[in-house]
C-alpha cells in the first residue's frame, strides 16, 4: 500500500515532488499558527464553562505562547540531536495529542497542562518547516516555496478569530482544538512516507559525543518564558506597579543576560547566537521582529474596533479580515516569482511602504466607518505584507550554510513571535492610556461655560420629555448618552494613534535595509550561499 502511494506521488526520475513535500509539512504548520489566534474568541465560553474567572482564563493564551516561545529558539538544536524528520514527527504527534487532551480538558488546570504541551509540540514546526523547504528546493523556486509557507503563517491568524468565533458560537470551544486532530494524523502519515533528512544530517546525527547544553537551555527558558509571562499580563497588572511583574522581569533579565552570555561562549551552544554575525540575517531577523509587531498588533486591534465601536459580531469582526488573506494568497506566489528576479531589499522596500500607507488610511478612520472601508483598508495592508514575508525569508538565508539552516529559522521565528508578544501588548496598553488621555481631554470641553454642551443637553433632554420621559430622567439620561459619546469618541481617537505609530514602525524599518547586502546572483539571477 505504501509503495502504490509513493509510486503516484513520485516523478518520472524517481525522486518526490517538492510540492508534494511543501504542502505537507505546511498542514500542521498552518494549524499551530492558527492556535495562537482561535483560542482569543472563546476566553469567555471557556471561563464560564470551566467556573473560573475572565483573568483566570488568560492563562489558556499565556501558557501556550510561553512555552511555545521556548522552543522556539531550541529547534535547531533539537533537529541536530534527533534528526530533522524525527524531531517534526514527534512535534506534530505532541501537538496532535495534546490539542485532543485540551478539548477533553475538565479544568483550568487540567487544560493549561495541555496547553503547555501543545505549544511545546507547536514551536518546533515553524522552524522545521522552513529548513525543510530550505533543502527541498532548489534556490530559483525557493521563493515559490516560502509562499507556501508564507499562507499558512500570514493567513491563518488572520481567519483564527472568526473561525473561533464561528465553531464557539455553533458548536463548542472544545472543537477548536478537536479540529487539530485529524489534520494532525495526516501530516504524520505523509510526513512519514515522503519526508527524509538531507545526507548533510544524517552525517551530523553519526557524530559521537553529542553534549547536552543544560544550563544554556535552563536560562533560555528562564528568560523568554518570564519575558512572555511580563508581556500577556502586564498590562493587566499595571506593569511595574505589581509585585508580580517586577519579580518577573528580574528573572527575564538574569536569564536573557546570562543566557547570551553563556551561548556566546560555548562551543557547541544550544541557540548558536553567532550566527547574528551575518548582516543580511541579523538585519532580516530585525526585520522579521517588526513584521510580527505589525501584523498581530493590527489583527488585534482591528476586530476590537469593529466589535467595540461599531457593534459588529466576532463573526463579523473576523469577516473583515478575511478577504485581506484573500489578497496574500493572490499575491504569494507572484510575490515568490519576483524573489528571483527583484532586489529583496527593493521588495521589502516597498511592502513596507504600502503596509504603511495603508495604517494611515485607518488612522483617517471615525465612526462613521462601514464595512467596506474597513475591508479595503485590511486589503491593501494584506498587499503590502505579502512583499515582506517571502523576500525577508529569502534575505535572510541568502550567506547562511545550509548545516546552519535549522538554527537560523528558530531565531528568526522566535523573532517574529516576540514581535508578535511586544506588539500585542503595546497596542493594547497604547489604547488604554490614550484612551484615558482622550477622555480628560474630551472631558474638559464638556463643561458649564461651553454653549455648545448646552445646547446638546437641552436638545437631548427636549426630545427626551417628549417621547415621554419626565424630566429628571430626561436630564440624567441625556448626561449619561453625551458622556457614552464621550468615551466613544476617546476609544476612537485611541484606535487611531494606535494606527499611526504603527504606520511609523514600518517607514522606520526601510532605512534599516540599507545595511543588508546586495545578494549575489548566479544564472537565475537568485541568491547563492
Amino acid at each position: 500500500m505504501r509503495h502504490r502511494i509513493l509510486a503516484k506521488l513520485r516523478r518520472p526520475d524517481g525522486t518526490v515532488n517538492p510540492w508534494v513535500i511543501a504542502i505537507t509539512v505546511t498542514l500542521a504548520t498552518f494549524m499551530e499558527v492558527l492556535d495562537t489566534s482561535i483560542a482569543n474568541v472563546s476566553l469567555p465560553h471557556i471561563a464560564g464553562n470551566l467556573s473560573v474567572g475572565q483573568d483566570q482564563s488568560t492563562w489558556v493564551l499565556t501558557s501556550y505562547l510561553v512555552s511555545n516561545a521556548i522552543i522556539l529558539p531550541l529547534s535547531g538544536w533539537f533537529s541536530g540531536l534527533l534528526g530533522r524528520k524525527r524531531f517534526y514527527m514527534t512535534c506534530v504527534a505532541l501537538f496532535t495529542l495534546s490539542s485532543f487532551l485540551c478539548g477533553l480538558a475538565p479544568s483550568l488546570g487540567v487544560l493549561v497542562l495541555f496547553r503547555i504541551l501543545q505549544g511545546a509540540g507547536g514551536g518546533g514546526l515553524q522552524p522545521s518547516e522552513q529548513a525543510i523547504l530550505n533543502d527541498t528546493f532548489p534556490l530559483e523556486k525557493r521563493g515559490m516555496a516560502f509562499a507556501v509557507y508564507g499562507l499558512a503563517v500570514v493567513v491563518a491568524p488572520t481567519i483564527g478569530p472568526w473561525l473561533g468565533g464561528w465553531i464557539t458560537d455553533n458548536f463548542s470551544w472544545r472543537w477548536i482544538f478537536y479540529i487539530n486532530v485529524p489534520v494532525g494524523i495526516l501530516s504524520l502519515l505523509l510526513t512519514g512516507l515522503l519526508v527524509s533528512d538531507p545526507p548533510y544530517m544524517k552525517k551530523a546525527n553519526l557524530k559521537a559525543g553529542f553534549r547536552i547544553d543544560y544550563i544554556g537551555m535552563g536560562l533560555i527558558s528562564l528568560g523568554l518564558g518570564s519575558m512572555q509571562v511580563i508581556l500577556d499580563k502586564g498590562q493587566r497588572e499595571d506593569w511595574f506597579a505589581s509585585n508580580f511583574i517586577r519579580g518577573f522581569f528580574a528573572l527575564m533579565l538574569v536569564g536573557i543576560i546570562a543566557g547570551i552570555v553563556w551561548e556566546w561562549r560555548e562551543k557547541e551552544p544550544v541557540v548558536d547566537l553567532r550566527m547574528l554575525r551575518d548582516r543580511n540575517f541579523a538585519v532580516a531577523t530585525l526585520a522579521m521582529f517588526f513584521l510580527g509587531f505589525v501584523l498581530y498588533a493590527t489583527t488585534v486591534l482591528i476586530p476590537q474596533l469593529l466589535q467595540q465601536l461599531m457593534g459588529y459580531t466576532a463573526q463579523l469582526a473576523g469577516l473583515a479580515l478575511s478577504p485581506g488573506g484573500v489578497v496574500i494568497m493572490c499575491m504569494m506566489p507572484i510575490v515568490g516569482i519576483l524573489v528571483s528576479k527583484v532586489d529583496t531589499r527593493i521588495l521589502i522596500a516597498f511592502g513596507c511602504v504600502v503596509c504603511s500607507l495603508a495604517l494611515f488610511v485607518m488612522a483617517g478612520w471615525n465612526l462613521g466607518l462601514d464595512y467596506r472601508h474597513a475591508v479595503e483598508a485590511r486589503m491593501l495592508q494584506s498587499f503590502g505584507l505579502a512583499f515582506l514575508f517571502i523576500p525577508i525569508n529569502v534575505a535572510a538565508f541568502a550567506y547562511v550554510p545550509k548545516e546552519k539552516t535549522n538554527m537560523g529559522t528558530g531565531i528568526i521565528n522566535l523573532a517574529r513571535n516576540i514581535g508578535a508578544s511586544v506588539g500585542i501588548a503595546f497596542v493594547t496598553t497604547m489604547l488604554d492610556r490614550r484612551i484615558q488621555f482622550h477622555t480628560v481631554r474630551l472631558t474638559e470641553r464638556a463643561n458649564e461655560l461651553s454653549a455648545a454642551y448646552h445646547n446638546a443637553l437641552q436638545g437631548i433632554q427636549l426630545k427626551l420629555v417628549s417621547a415621554g420621559s419626565t424630566a429628571a430622567h430626561a436630564s440624567a439620561q441625556a448626561y449619561a448618552m453625551i458622556y457614552g459619546t464621550i468615551e466613544r469618541q476617546a476609544a476612537m481617537l485611541a484606535f487611531l494613534d494606535d494606527f499611526k505609530i504603527l504606520g511609523l514602525v514600518f517607514f522606520a524599518v526601510i532605512p534599516i535595509l540599507l545595511l543588508m547586502k546586495k545578494p549575489k546572483l548566479r544564472g537565475g539571477g537568485v541568491p547563492v550561499h
